[in-house]
């Protein structure tokens, strides 16, 4: 059994007893019988207009799931419109950058009662992250497979990724041996998915930190 202060909507811990006190801010605490609390409403079920108890600080997650799933929806659709038009490119980034607080926005517009707080919006952020990798990741994938099996249009960005590492090669010489895995295809692939975790990485850092500092100044002040 749960229940919540009036003032600061904590939980509160059910002991025996009709008052007693929250350890979260102190207030003392009523609390009616079960029978008593029907007289909240009168007979025609219209509310008697006493004020009903803040909403617990507990996420809804079946919302905020979907407001990260719309969020990831149009980061792959941005990802996949920048690979043929690169004006596109910085409107992807930053809608990846921002998409915790948009997701959280979305979050509170469908939950305007729900208690939004620097620790939800982290939450929420991390929901948010996990979206935008996936869904990036599952769009540039299918992408390049289009590109390379279907339209065979990989053979420029092959040979400049060949070209970066030959540079790379070139400004720190490795023995023969090692230079001739340095052109094998797993390696190049090996780098591709090396820059897409360290791509993953920082979306779900940006992603918790911006969900954080968007829910701190969404919270309510009591």
């Amino acid at each position: 059994m749960y229940a919540y202060c009036h003032r600061c909507g904590g939980e509160l811990a059910v002991r025996d007893g009709s008052t007693s006190f929250c350890q979260h801010c102190g207030s003392p605490q009523l609390r009616l019988p079960e029978q008593e609390t029907v007289a909240l409403f009168d007979e025609s079920g219209e509310s008697t207009g006493v004020l009903p108890p803040p909403p617990p600080r507990r996420i809804e997650w079946r919302t905020a799931i979907r407001s990260a799933a719309i969020v990831a929806v149009v980061a792959a659709v941005l990802t996949v419109l920048a690979i043929k038009i690169p004006t596109l490119t910085f409107v992807s980034w930053l809608w990846m950058i921002s998409g915790a607080a948009i997701a959280l926005g979305i979050y509170q517009r469908r939950k305007p009662q729900a208690w939004i707080d620097a620790g939800i919006g982290a939450q929420i952020g991390v929901v948010a992250g996990l979206g935008l990798i996936l869904s990036m990741t599952t769009a540039m994938a299918v992408s390049g497979l289009v590109a390379r099996y279907g339209l065979h249009a990989m053979g420029t960005f092959d040979a400049d990724l060949r070209t970066q590492i030959e540079k790379a090669a070139a400004m720190n010489p490795q023995p023969a041996e090692a230079m001739r895995y340095v052109k094998l295809p797993e390696f190049r692939a090996g780098i591709m998915l090396g820059g897409s975790a360290m791509m993953a990485g920082l979306v779900m850092i940006f992603s918790a930190l911006g969900g954080a500092m968007s829910g701190m100044l969404r919270t309510r002040r009591l």
